[in-house]
């Protein structure tokens, strides 16, 4: 009653020994694919973790030297400023790691919370009834006068084009991590089940457990069961090609870490920018949005809490050009990984699977 393993000759086979069998050819298959995968997927895995911690360092360095741009030079708005940044890079640094955002979003969300702050804080410090309306009102009128000059503008373009690159890179490695691990899983075809059980278990049904499969045979039923992986390869090459591209790209004028340090200088101007232009910006806020109450003299400093200022340059540089070398060994390992999916099958039948230094082995069929 066997249905795989039929011979002419008498075997020590039973049908569910075949199911066993079929049973361990699942699982061998998934086991050797997975080892094959270890190292690539190591790779990956860690060059994420690199890419994440250091691009959180970055992000907190700037975040730091921007807070501290408020504490130094506008200490009126110093404390209310804290929101409004921290909102800021956080929103970055969703936008990097792939969330359904974009960079002129965030920054314009920052300069929106900025304008009413930087309206009553500095150009007009004796405003008293800063109420809900009147900051929503300022909020809008900022999108109409632009307060902050080129500025906001300029930081947008410089962000989006120094961190579009982080963010596709962010996601190629993710979609990488995400084909190894369907290849992993794929479910074996019944065809494919059986012709791994003649191969590797029915010699076992004639007494002959210690005879391996043919180099050629097993060739032939691994190329058979992995077609649909082997069919990756055009794409994994175009993927290994779009990584060398993007790291090519961060290395060069899509360069992060200089466009976020830049983030102090540029809020910096605009703020300059809409303090110089006061006169004009109170007169068109007084139309649209009216007078609001004031009193004499500046905001008490002792409302003010200091932002303590970060000096963590070396340690950032250090850990920028550790990323960047990281990057560069990563970039070389993924190009050796190019034929990873055009050579699966003759890695799978590499080694003790096959038999390779004898006069012997078993064709499907037989031992020749």
């Amino acid at each position: 009653d066997l249905q795989i393993c039929q011979h002419r000759t008498p075997t020590c086979c039973t049908k569910k020994m075949e199911e066993s069998y079929l049973a361990a050819v699942r699982r061998e298959r998934t086991q050797n694919i997975q080892a094959l995968n270890f190292e690539l997927k190591y790779m990956i895995v860690g060059h994420i973790t690199a890419f994440q911690e250091a691009f959180e360092s970055l992000l907190r360095f700037a975040e730091n030297r921007t807070s501290s741009l408020f504490e130094a030079a506008y200490r009126p708005m110093a404390k209310e400023a804290a929101g409004p940044v921290k909102e800021l890079f956080t929103d970055l640094s969703l936008y990097i790691l792939g969330a359904e955002t974009t960079v002129e979003s965030a920054v314009l969300r920052f300069f929106d919370s900025l304008f009413p702050l930087v309206y009553s804080r500095l150009i007009n410090p004796g405003i008293t009834d800063l109420s809900e309306d009147y900051t929503e009102c300022l909020r809008l009128t900022r999108q109409d006068i632009n307060p902050f000059g080129r500025y906001s503008k300029n930081l947008v373009a410089e962000l989006s084009k120094a961190l579009w690159a982080s963010r596709m890179l962010s996601q190629a490695l993710s979609l990488g991590m995400e084909v190894i691990n369907t290849t992993e899983h794929a479910a074996l075809a019944r065809e494919c089940s059986r012709a791994l059980v003649r191969m590797q278990y029915c010699p076992h049904c004639q007494g002959l457990t210690l005879i391996r499969p043919c180099a050629g045979y097993c060739l032939n039923v691994m190329r058979g069961c992995l077609a649909s992986v082997s069919e990756l390869d055009a794409p994994w090459r175009e993927f290994v090609s779009t990584l060398e591209l993007l790291a090519g790209e961060l290395a060069a004028s899509h360069d992060p870490e200089a466009a976020l340090a830049g983030i102090r200088n540029a809020v910096n101007e605009a703020v300059l920018h809409a303090q110089l232009n006061g006169p004009q910006l109170s007169a068109t806020v007084d139309k649209v949005c009216g007078q609001p109450k004031r009193q004499e003299g500046n905001l008490s400093s002792d409302t003010i809490v200091p932002v303590k200022e970060v000096t963590e340059m070396q340690t950032f540089v250090m850990a920028h050009t550790s990323l960047n070398n990281k990057r560069r060994e990563f970039i070389n390992y993924m190009k050796r990984s190019r034929t990873f999916y055009a050579s699966i099958a003759e890695r799978l039948c590499d080694g003790d699977l096959v038999m390779r230094d004898s006069s012997t082995c078993w064709n499907g069929e037989d031992v020749v």
